[in-house]
């Protein structure tokens, strides 16, 4: 294939611009249908700068954010985010403030159970 590297980045690339390990994309591949690499001679996986985009905002929500698998899925599909080529800040805006709205009512949970384990 006569790739153009600034199109396309291998799965070595994105595990390491990421500091990941190759089997985790591959796993997040499977369950992440948004993720669509092109796949050429031996299964060799070539992720395009929009495939890139999307693995970017998976690895925030679980990496840094603390997001589940289900989690993530569920935010993407609430979030009515559509991951194509107007891929932008907007889609950030988005998951930062679902996250804030998801970290509030964690915050609410852990506060109800303290004060039942203060009041007895």
């Amino acid at each position: 294939m006569n790739k153009d590297r600034k199109a396309y980045k291998s799965i070595g690339e994105v595990a390491k611009d990421l500091s990941i390990k190759a089997h985790t994309l591959r796993f997040w591949e499977k369950e992440f249908k948004q993720i669509k690499p092109l796949t050429l001679n031996g299964n060799r996986r070539y992720y395009s700068e929009k495939d890139v985009d999307i693995i970017k905002i998976i690895y925030q929500l679980l990496k840094k954010q603390g997001y589940t698998i289900p989690g993530v899925k569920k935010l993407l599909k609430e979030s009515s985010v559509k991951l194509d080529d107007d891929l932008d800040l907007s889609i950030k805006r988005k998951n930062f403030k679902s996250s804030l709205k998801f970290k509030a009512e964690k915050i609410k949970v852990i506060l109800d159970k303290i004060k039942k384990i203060k009041n007895g």
